[in-house]
């Protein structure tokens, strides 16, 4: 006898009713899915998390109550497991890094369709990091107006590479320690070097970059 696999339990944190509304119809639709709950605060975010243990948390970044960025930093000290994807429709470069910095494994538009949603939400279940094509567009534009190339990468010593490598799929600075043997504190220079080496200021930069120029034959 078989059984059915087991549904991917969604946290849907949007202050908007309209939008939460949207996207349970939306997401209702995939038999792989559940929604568990709904929060249209930081505070009530927070707690339900806590209580109902999500998979993947949908996250806007305008909150009344303080910003998804907040909220993520706070869930995953509860919950480190949990997989927060950001879903809003504030495209700000700062912003972004933010969100990456706190922890956030995707971060999409609301303009996105929803096939692409769908799919983006399965990916970050499954361990991958997601970015809007919008942003990795903008991302990529400055890059190359700075002059980064695959040449600039191939200047990446091997544990330079390991170490973007690792931010690249969002893990922070300490997480990337733990599993390459070093302190937060060398993380942290080691980003400097590949920062200055691609020629970028922020991680979210730097991570597109590689994504980007892995994908290249």
């Amino acid at each position: 006898m078989s059984h059915a696999a087991p549904r991917l339990r969604l946290l849907l944190v949007d202050d908007s009713e309209v939008v939460r509304a949207g996207l349970r119809a939306l997401l209702g639709l995939e038999p792989t899915f559940e929604i568990v709950g709904e929060a249209a605060n930081v505070a009530a975010a927070v707690a339900a998390n806590a209580a109902l243990k999500p998979e993947v948390v949908l996250l806007d970044i305008r909150l009344p109550d303080g910003t998804g960025i907040d909220a993520c930093r706070r869930m995953l000290a509860a919950t480190p497991d949990v997989r927060i994807l950001i879903v809003t429709s504030v495209l700000d470069d700062t912003i972004v890094d933010d969100a990456i910095r706190a922890g956030a494994h995707g971060y999409l538009l609301k303009e996105i369709d929803g096939r692409a949603l769908v799919n983006a939400i399965r990916n970050v279940a499954a361990g991958q990091s997601t970015l809007d094509p919008a942003i990795t567009a903008r991302v990529m534009n400055l890059a190359r107006s700075g002059g980064t190339t695959r040449a600039a990468l191939d200047t990446l010593s091997p544990q330079e590479k390991r170490v973007l490598a690792l931010i690249a799929e969002g893990c922070t600075n300490k997480e990337a320690g733990a599993k390459l043997g070093l302190t937060e504190k060398t993380v942290k220079n080691y980003l400097a070097t590949i920062f200055d080496k691609l020629h970028v200021s922020r991680r979210a930069e730097a991570a597109v970059i590689y994504a980007q120029e892995k994908k290249r034959p």
